[in-house]
């Protein structure tokens, strides 16, 4: 093998090595941590962490109350203004008016949750009227939410997540190898067995099947070198 090809094979093998320590993977019922900061007028928090019974649950729809507190120097004349920080992959969600948003219509916070295998892919929210099930499940919530000496406010906010797939991982190795193969000669073979082993060990990256894939494609590769 030349110099030039076993630099770039040495760099594959980096880049896949360091691929668990830039991972933020998830596993189904973990809790998502969650910040949040509040404005009103000018005034703003800083991010406070929110508790886990307030948090998402990975890859679980649920809904949660959550608490807002009374803003320094409210009077009710502006809207409360709140926004989230979620994931350790801090997603921000932008301003969301919770208090004071010109609606006869208790608010819910609505979050959208997407997210493949057991990575968070990204997170979306807005402020809905909350619907009348979920009145009849809380029905003192409007009374205590409308009266002005009644803090803190206490929201309904609904998670729901969407699965997605972002890529093609068969594919995505079929390419990887058979370029590998017309750039290679038999003496790089063992090279093929070390970007196999590097690949399985990153659990993030492939499943049982895209390993099965690889372990097949890899000894035709053995087999034909």
């Amino acid at each position: 093998m030349t110099p030039r090809r076993r630099t770039i094979m040495t760099s594959l093998l980096l880049l896949l090595l360091s691929l668990p320590s830039i991972s933020l993977a998830y596993r189904p019922g973990d809790i998502v941590p969650m910040s949040k900061m509040s404005q009103y007028h000018n005034s703003r928090t800083v991010w406070h962490d929110v508790i886990g019974k307030h948090c998402p649950i990975f890859a679980v729809n649920r809904e949660a109350l959550i608490p807002i507190a009374k803003p320094t120097g409210f009077t009710g004349a502006d809207p409360v203004k709140i926004s989230f920080q979620v994931g350790r992959e801090k997603f921000r969600v932008p301003w969301l008016f919770v208090i004071n948003r010109k609606s006869s219509q208790v608010p819910m916070i609505d979050v959208h949750l997407r997210y493949s295998g057991n990575d968070l892919l990204g997170v979306t929210a807005k402020i809905v009227d909350m619907p009348q099930r979920y009145v009849e499940i809380h029905p003192d919530l409007p009374k205590y939410f409308w009266q002005p000496e009644s803090w803190p406010k206490h929201v309904l906010i609904r998670y729901t997540w969407e699965e997605q797939s972002e890529i093609d991982v068969a594919s995505g190795f079929y390419v990887l190898f058979a370029s590998g193969k017309s750039l290679y000669s038999n003496q790089g073979s063992k090279w093929y067995w070390l970007l196999y082993r590097a690949l399985i060990s990153h659990s993030c990256c492939v499943n049982f099947l895209a390993s099965r894939f690889c372990r097949n494609f890899l000894c035709q590769l053995h087999l034909t070198s």
